[in-house]
């Protein structure tokens, strides 16, 4: 029996990142204001060059200079969380005045103006590591090791944090590429984002950590006092809730380490795409693979063993960087002429993807987590690990200017994929390539019958249409039209090689029904040769209309217009809720795949200078 889908999840397209140009002029005038009313309490503060650099399930983060001349970030609570979630802020805080540590960005001050707190922390130098990650493609072996060793160092300290004499470990709880700041000009990191972190309740043996016999008795130590984290990268014990310990953050080290040095963006690849696979030294890769095995002691031996090693791993040698492009697995559009894209990602029919078993439902009480309600009880609980990965690398392309479709068929014999995948920004190819290899690959280790579908629109193209009485028809601004590209060259649709949208039937996981009126114009577009994606997504005072279109067939411009401006027109028709996507592919150029369960070994050559270095795959050499 599949788990049930929560109630609250209306349908099944889920957009990955909420874009503001996916909010309605209200919702998204509201977000500007408060933009603009952070920014000017800042100024009144006397700082200056604020500009905002991040968001997350909990707030905001701003960058400013102070008049001392020094770089600082300020992180805001979002004002309509609960007051306790709100109060985390100050939690973390705390938190944070407890760390001294040359790679963690330190504590200025926490307070309060009227309502709204404010902690004021140092800022690293550098990027996050989340986001190289996405122009460069897998990290090269070299940084890799640079990387680990330096945030060894950190959990060493924390784990060995004392206070008024006695042992009191720190968890991190949320260690992951996006909050780890990395220089790329002195190749140093800097850990920041301290939400999630907590003074440990176990050490790293699994012992209490207490001070007296009153502390073992205390309710604290029967009740874990851990949070979260993203569930993209924390362990199995930390999402299931259990006593916070150091082992959590080798957790989050082993998988932000993984994707890193597979260029990705999470942990779930791991038995796909495994860490022998990486090209990494040896002993690094098979540490890493038991931090991720699925056998609780094995994890801890593996933690022991990087921690204890890492003097000798950091003194590798590796040659210098080098970066072999690899062959696109399926096709892929690079334009040259750059355009401000905001992709968005909406895939339908994940359904499928979840797990035919009863799935025991973890004990939330002890959490009350934005992130958890988005990321993992709403979208990931009941999907095996390599379809969690598989659907993590299909979010991955939409964090690239990218628009397009693909389709993914299971079948007994293998997997088809049909796609068309649009990169406006050529530098970053080789990533983006990378970033679909790895769909792929998942996709070919995925053994079921069914079919994936997914569309990447600009949210800059998307139509707001909206209404005060969800009794009133939508009713369109006479100035909107469905924006839509003309092709270079005119091609006249081949027949034989033409992808209709109705060819897989109804999806059962759109809600929406369109009206019969309006079926008829998308049947009679999809006569026109061209490649794209129309979806409604009706809210009860919202409409969207989200769409990425491009004629192929010149010839047919007129016609292809009119119906879609008769398609509009038609919009006051539309009754209920939810949604409707259509998609069409430029023309049928489905590429077949074998199933494949595991990609190979490959390790760093254990001499790296020597001219047979291909085949030197087995060993890792140290100074």
């Amino acid at each position: 029996m599949a788990p049930a889908v929560p109630m609250d999840l209306k349908h099944f397209y889920i957009p990955d990142e909420q874009s503001i140009y996916l909010l309605s002029h209200k919702d998204a005038q509201k977000l500007k204001d408060w933009f603009k009313l952070c920014t000017e309490q800042l100024e009144r503060l006397g700082y200056r060059d604020i500009e905002m650099i991040g968001k997350g399930a909990f707030g905001f983060a701003f960058a400013g200079i102070d008049a001392a001349g020094r770089h600082l970030v300020f992180k805001f609570s979002r004002i309509n969380l609960p007051q306790h979630v709100q109060d985390r802020l100050e939690e973390e805080a705390f938190m944070l005045s407890h760390v001294k540590h040359e790679h963690v960005p330190g504590l200025i001050e926490f307070q309060r103006i009227k309502k709204q707190a404010i902690l004021v922390m140092e800022r690293a130098n550098g990027r996050d590591l989340e986001h190289i990650s996405l122009q460069r493609g897998p990290l090269p072996p070299r940084l890799i090791v640079k990387i680990a060793a330096q945030l060894a160092d950190i959990l060493l300290a924390l784990r060995n944090y004392h206070q008024d004499g006695s042992k009191k470990p720190i968890v991190h709880g949320d260690i992951k590429p996006s909050n780890i700041v990395f220089d790329e000009v002195t190749e140093t990191v800097g850990l920041i984002d301290w939400g999630s972190s907590v003074f440990a309740q176990l050490d790293a043996d699994g012992q209490f950590v207490a001070h007296n016999v009153m502390d073992l008795m205390s309710a604290d130590m029967q009740q874990t006092n851990a949070r979260l984290g993203d569930v993209y990268f924390i362990g199995e014990e930390q999402l299931n809730g259990e006593l916070s310990s150091p082992r959590f953050d080798e957790q989050g080290l082993a998988s932000t380490l993984y994707a890193l040095a597979s260029g990705q963006s999470s942990r779930f690849g791991r038995h796909v795409i495994r860490p022998n696979s990486l090209g990494l030294p040896k002993e690094l890769a098979l540490t890493l693979t038991a931090m991720l095995s699925d056998d609780p002691g094995i994890r801890r031996k593996g933690g022991d063993y990087l921690l204890k090693q890492m003097p000798i791993i950091r003194h590798t040698v590796f040659t210098d960087d080098q970066c072999k492009p690899e062959s696109p697995l399926i096709p892929t559009w690079v334009h040259e002429k750059r355009r401000d894209i905001d992709t968005v990602v909406y895939s339908s029919r994940k359904s499928f993807l979840r797990e035919e078993v009863d799935t025991v439902e973890h004990d939330l009480r002890y959490l009350n987590d934005a992130q958890f309600e988005r990321y993992y009880k709403n979208y990931l609980q009941g999907m095996g690990e390599t379809e969690k990965a598989f659907i993590a690398a299909v979010s991955r392309l939409g964090r690239y200017p990218v628009v397009g479709g693909l389709v993914v068929r299971w079948q007994p014999q293998g997997v088809y994929i049909d796609s068309s995948l649009n990169l406006y920004q050529p530098a970053l190819r080789s990533a983006f390539e990378h970033a679909v290899n790895t769909v792929v690959i998942l996709a070919r280790a995925i053994h079921r019958v069914g079919i994936f579908k997914s569309c990447m629109f600009n949210a800059r193209d998307t139509l707001h249409i909206e209404r005060d009485d969800p009794g009133k028809p939508f009713q369109p601004e006479p100035w909107m039209q469905i924006p839509y590209d003309v092709s270079t060259v005119s091609s006249i649709e081949d027949r034989s090689r033409n992808h209709s949208y109705f060819e897989d039937g109804d999806d059962p996981d759109e809600l929406l029904q369109l009206p019969s009126t309006m079926l008829d114009i998308i049947r009679q577009l999809n006569d026109i040769h061209h490649t794209g994606c129309i979806i409604f997504e009706a809210l009860p005072n919202h409409l969207k209309v989200h769409s990425y279109y491009t004629l192929l067939d010149h010839t047919k411009q007129a016609l292809f217009e009119k119906l879609l401006s008769t398609l509009l027109a038609e919009v006051p028709k539309i009754d209920g809720l939810g949604i409707s996507g259509f998609m069409k592919l430029p023309y049928k150029d489905t590429r077949f795949f074998e199933h494949v369960a595991e990609l190979p070994d490959k390790f760093y050559p254990r001499n790296p200078y020597s001219p047979n270095m291909a085949q030197e795959n087995d060993e890792t050499r140290h100074d």
